[in-house]
């Protein structure tokens, strides 16, 4: 090789490294995204048919909230979704509500909770839903001799003769009363009234001019105070193992806290001016938002955890007085209550 033809290939090997010099390296393809976890096991979903006396009676709508809840959170903590299906009737009807529980039973249903408007009338059907496999659960108001699992609700029975000792206690043992007692078929309330006469036989000085069953609306209800009241123009007192005449303001204007007391059962936010203003004294207030929430819990321990549930869930009333106003009315709120006035929030 010529020296020449040597020095233009040493300058031509010289040249391709530069250039390759001058390149960037290579990169290495990115690594593939991590595999997504599969998804976590879902178990079969659990449907829970909830059916209450009345849809526009927000004692009911503060139960469906509380089992609403208490399915959100369930639903985590099983690994399964808990779904509550509201089938209440928009009235009073207990053939309406039987009609309900063959439809949940139909539509598939897991387990059904009911307060039952008329133990007789919906027994027959509760009895069918736990022999076609589905398990129910009563609140507020039983059927104690159908098949359903457990009862979660008061003692009705001493509900009643704690009425009627309150009511004694604010009349000073004397004078005419009468008791309010809604629908005569339901079961829970008849036992009221047996335990408000039960009550009143220990208090010589109580006389009962009469037991008033209505519709369980609030003008109904207040229309049939006012009748009673001015048929007897000495009554001093009304037991009522209802609260429904004090979710209107009707009787605020018309009866005189001079003249009449009031012992309720239920605390709502439309019977707290009752008690403000002294015609009411004392409520005595379920907790409806846990008629719900614990119910629908006890219905997955018995339905998913195969828990020995107790046939009877006892639940306390609470006393609603104008020393307990403000406590109760901000646990209205926590409930779900919007309507709680802004002036019983504040009170200590």
């Amino acid at each position: 090789m010529t020296l020449g033809r040597r020095a233009a290939l040493v300058a031509t090997l010289a040249l391709g490294a530069g250039l390759l010099g001058a390149c960037p390296a290579k990169e290495a393809p990115p690594a593939p995204p991590p595999a997504a976890p599969p998804p976590a096991p879902r178990g079969k979903p659990v449907r829970i048919a909830m059916i209450g006396k009345s849809s526009t009676n927000p004692i009911f709508l503060s139960a469906r909230t509380g089992a609403e809840a208490a399915a959100k959170d369930l639903s985590g903590k099983i690994g399964a979704p808990v779904d509550v299906a509201w089938m209440t009737p928009p009235q009073e009807d207990g053939a309406l509500q039987a009609q309900r529980i063959q439809e949940a039973v139909k539509e598939g249903a897991s387990a059904i909770l009911i307060s039952c408007s008329d133990a007789a009338l919906v027994t027959p059907a509760i009895d069918a839903a736990v022999d076609a496999g589905v398990p129910v659960m009563t609140f507020d108001s039983d059927a104690p001799q159908s098949k359903r699992f457990a009862y979660y609700g008061v003692d009705d029975r001493r509900l009643g003769q704690d009425i009627m000792l309150q009511l004694s206690k604010l009349l000073g043992g004397h004078g005419k009363i009468a008791i309010l007692a809604g629908n005569e078929s339901a079961l829970n309330l008849r036992q009221r009234v047996a335990g408000v006469r039960d009550e009143a036989a220990r208090h010589p000085g109580i006389q009962i001019v009469g037991t008033f069953f209505h519709v369980e609306r609030p003008e109904e209800a207040a229309t049939e105070v006012l009748r009673v009241t001015s048929q007897h123009h000495d009554l001093r007192g009304w037991a009522m193992v209802g609260g429904w005449a004090l979710f209107t303001k009707t009787l605020l204007n018309e009866l005189d806290p001079a003249k009449i007391k009031i012992v309720a059962v239920d605390g709502l936010p439309p019977e707290l001016p009752y008690v403000e203003k002294g015609l009411a004294p004392v409520l005595l207030a379920q907790q409806p938002y846990l008629w719900g929430n614990v119910g629908v819990t006890k219905i997955i321990d018995e339905v998913v955890h195969k828990k020995n549930v107790p046939a009877i869930v006892p639940m306390d009333a609470v006393r609603v007085t104008q020393d307990t106003l403000g406590s109760w009315a901000r646990q209205l709120r926590q409930w779900g209550f919007a309507d709680v006035p802004e002036e019983y929030l504040r009170l200590k």
